[in-house]
């Protein structure tokens, strides 16, 4: 079963992980050389999309979590802007619809999954589950849950059944690795201004971002308690320091291409009867 690439930002599987150690800014690294690592990282992911698309053994699922203004989508297509878009999908999860009320929290996230040959990508996920919802528990009461909710126990039993999905994806050939962008709030309030003072920016803005702000530590005991629970040798997570983007964006690509570099992968063998046929097409074609 896949197992995760190292980083001095694994989140440790051992329940040691704690928020307030984890580093928003990054290591010295210049600008000059994030650009040119970014440009050779584009270039292998590009090539190792091709192996994964054609041996059709293995699926790829990112998953992107963050406050707001952290860079998710900046990062989403920066990574992937060198990968043929056919072997690519990208899941924005916003408000439950009323149909996926109608299911179990993790049922709209399952139904998105990525086939083998696929990379697939969420922004945001079935985190928003222990995360926005454990900071807002009220929303419970739209979700339609057969029991009364005893708020002691259910965010450790769904972060039991997430842990649980992801092992038996990954014992079936998804190798997932997840994004924690961890923006400071100095950063995050810089941000929110920049787009309030840029008018090709002010449709970024969104007010609630800014009540939000106000659970911020709520949200950072949610995002400690869910890294912990489910940071995984074949699901690990990754605190990424996101208060420069470029470099954010260039540790993301670097942990993704050693984890496909770390799986294998490679083109298929052509069989006998194979090479038989391209013989004769060969000649044919002659």
């Amino acid at each position: 079963m896949f197992e995760a690439p190292m980083s001095p930002y694994l989140v440790p599987f051992d329940g040691s992980f704690r928020v307030s150690a984890a580093s928003t800014t990054p290591v010295t690294d210049g600008h000059a050389h994030v650009r040119k690592h970014r440009k050779e990282a584009t270039r292998n992911l590009n090539r190792l999309q091709r192996v994964l698309a054609a041996g059709d053994r293995h699926a790829v699922l990112l998953v992107f979590q963050a406050m707001d203004a952290a860079g998710k989508d900046s990062t989403i297509r920066a990574v992937m802007q060198g990968v043929d878009p056919s072997g690519c999908q990208v899941f924005s999860f916003k408000k439950p619809s009323s149909l996926e009320l109608d299911h179990d929290f993790l049922w709209r996230t399952t139904c998105r999954l990525p086939e083998r040959g696929r990379i697939g990508i969420f922004n945001r996920s079935q985190y928003e589950e222990v995360l926005v919802v454990r900071v807002h528990p009220l929303i419970l009461g739209a979700q339609k849950l057969p029991d009364e909710v005893n708020l002691d126990t259910i965010w450790d039993e769904r972060l039991q059944s997430i842990r649980e999905q992801e092992e038996h994806l990954a014992r079936n050939g998804t190798v997932i690795l997840k994004f924690w962008l961890n923006v400071s709030k100095d950063e995050q309030k810089r941000r929110f201004l920049a787009r309030l003072d840029d008018p090709d920016k002010n449709w970024k803005f969104e007010p609630r971002d800014v009540v939000e702000r106000r659970h911020w530590d709520d949200y950072m005991n949610a995002y400690e308690q869910a890294l912990i629970a489910t940071s995984r040798p074949w699901a690990p997570w990754y605190a990424i320091p996101a208060d420069n983007k470029p470099y954010m964006q260039a540790r993301v690509a670097e942990i993704i291409i050693d984890a496909l570099q770390k799986i294998g992968l490679r083109y298929p063998e052509p069989s006998a009867e194979d090479r038989d046929e391209f013989t004769k097409a060969r000649a044919e074609l002659s």
